[in-house]
Order: C-alpha cells, then structure tokens, then sequence
C-alpha cells in the first residue's frame, strides 16, 4: 500500500460529507458536486504528494475545489462555444452553394496529423496569431509556424490549390514598436 492511500482513505471516511458540502456550494447541484470532488481528490493524490495528516490533505483537496470547479466551468464553456461555432459553420455550410468544397477541406484536415490539425484549424478558424496558438498549445513559436508550413504544404497538396498562412509580425517582450530591442 502506497504511503498517501491510508492519508485517502481516512479524508473519505472521515471528510468527504464536508468536502461534498464545499464543493455543492460552489456548484449548486449534488451530482457535479461530486464529480468536482473526485477531480480535486485525484489532483490532489495522483502526483504523489505526501500529506503528513488527513488535516492537511482535506486542506488541500479543499483548496483545489474551486480550481477544479473554474477549470471545468471554462471547459465546458470553451466545448460549448466550439459547438456554436461548428453548427453556425454547418448552417452557412448548408446555405452555400458549394458545401461539396468544404467537406473537401474537412476531409483534407483529417488527413493531418494532430498538433498540424490544430495550428491550422486555431489559425484560420479561430484567427489566433502565431503567438497565440504557441501559448494555447503549449508549443514553441517556431514549431508553431513549422507545423502551419507543414500542414499548408500538405493542404495544398490534398485540395490541388495554393494554401499559405502570413506570419503575424509580434514585436518581442520588451522592445518597442518602433523596432528598437
């Protein structure tokens, strides 16, 4: 038995009512309230953090319960604004009178791997700036621009037409609009 299971299972003997309670009055409904509980439990536990008592543990279990909850609010938010997204495209799919070009391109895309899918569709669907989709996805700036290069190659290829992206010109952290470093 791993050191921090006893420490688990005593806050979920002892705890949990309370930390539920916590949690319910951030949601405001008991079955989310339980999913937030179980993330911020295995937040808290998963990485191998050792708590001396179940006191600290509950502490901090208690501390990533309104992370927990934000983090699926945006979650939800961010998935539900794609899905606007993707059916107010759909109806102007529907209402154009060359749908058959765009599932061409839907098509195409599929053909992409990953992280090339992504910078692409961030780019052109979402306008986000190079920079931007470094930071969205974690990556580094130049991989960011190997992958729309890459994928615009391939893209082109697939659709039989000239597909570019335009770097975005960023002005570096501390330098100044004028050029200066």
């Amino acid at each position: 038995m791993a050191r921090w299971e006893p420490v688990l299972d005593q806050v979920m003997r002892e705890r949990a009512p309370r930390l539920l309670a916590y949690a319910r009055l951030l949601t405001g409904d008991s079955a989310e309230a339980e999913d937030v509980l179980q993330d911020a439990l295995v937040r808290s536990f998963s990485r191998g953090r050792r708590f001396p008592d179940a006191d600290r543990a509950e502490a901090y279990v208690r501390r990533a319960i309104p992370s927990v909850f934000i983090d699926r609010l945006r979650s939800r938010r961010s998935r539900e604004a794609a899905q606007e997204r993707l059916a107010r495209a759909a109806e102007q799919v529907d209402r154009e009178p060359d749908a058959a070009a765009a599932l061409d391109v839907r098509a195409a895309l599929a053909t992409l791997p990953p992280r090339e899918r992504a910078c692409i569709v961030l780019r052109f669907y979402d306008d986000l700036t190079v920079p931007q989709i470094a930071h969205e996805l974690r990556l580094a700036e130049g991989t960011v621009k190997r992958y729309l290069s890459d994928a615009s190659a391939r893209l082109a290829e697939v659709l039989r037409t000239e597909v570019s992206w335009e770097p975005v010109e960023t002005v570096p952290v501390g330098a100044s609009a004028r050029g200066g470093r």
